[in-house]
């Protein structure tokens, strides 16, 4: 009996923990739109969209390739306006063209809450990226936030301070758990020391992935949500 009371209480404390599912993007309202993928009617009541606007390529002699021949104009959501970056090593014509970006998007009625910076850091060069942010931010206009993606293993095998540095100058991250069209493997193994993370950060998904959010994610005041980065059909 007591064999039989012991399984009854392992199941119930089985059904209560987080189970690992499929990101159905109709559950959730943030995502990221990237150039080439055809919008999406979960669009249409989202709260939040990542608009990629242009990269930023080359190494040597980086210049502003801009993705979008157009300026959408969505009225019913708060807008990131989004740069994949190769290099740091921006020249001055860089910095100038994000503002008029900016300036473009409002006028097309666009409530344009911020920038996002998508850079693949190295964890041992975070400091100098902080650095290199703080620029960006110093140029962008005062009611105009700065957001970076960032890598999984940030939050477990980033320096404090480094990460601290990190939290004065942008204003969220979003930890990406996938690399192309795939959830990385293990991806739960990085999420245990999210609480080093003392700025807000949204969790970055991807499309028919998978997720099992960690124990207390909901309970941390830093956590603000999720991205859903949206795929075309294969």
């Amino acid at each position: 009996m007591k064999c039989f009371a012991a399984a009854l209480v392992a199941l119930a404390l089985a059904a209560c923990q987080p189970v690992e599912r499929r990101v159905d993007a109709g559950d959730y309202d943030a995502f990221w739109l990237w150039a080439g993928v055809t919008p999406q009617p979960v669009l249409e009541r989202a709260k939040t969209i990542y608009i990629l606007q242009g990269e930023i390529r080359g190494v040597e002699n980086p210049s502003m390739v801009s993705l979008r021949p157009g300026t959408p104009a969505v009225r019913h959501a708060d807008i990131w306006v989004v740069y994949r970056v190769e290099t740091l090593n921006w020249g001055k014509d860089i910095l100038p063209q994000i503002r008029d970006d900016i300036a473009r998007w409002k006028i097309a009625g666009n409530n344009v809450v911020g920038v996002q910076i998508d850079f693949d850091a190295a964890t041992r060069g975070l400091d100098d990226y902080a650095t290199f942010l703080a620029t960006v931010r110093s140029s962008l206009p005062k009611d105009v936030r700065l957001a970076i993606t960032g890598l999984l293993d940030w939050s477990a095998q980033g320096d404090s301070a480094d990460l601290n540095r990190l939290a004065g100058v942008v204003d969220e991250v979003v930890l990406q758990t996938y690399q192309g069209r795939h959830t990385i493997l293990g991806y739960e193994n990085y999420l245990k020391s999210l609480q080093r993370l003392k700025l807000p950060y949204r969790i970055g998904l991807v499309q028919n992935g998978v997720w099992k959010a960690p124990d207390g994610l909901n309970e941390d005041p830093e956590f603000k949500g999720y991205v859903v980065f949206l795929l075309n059909p294969e």
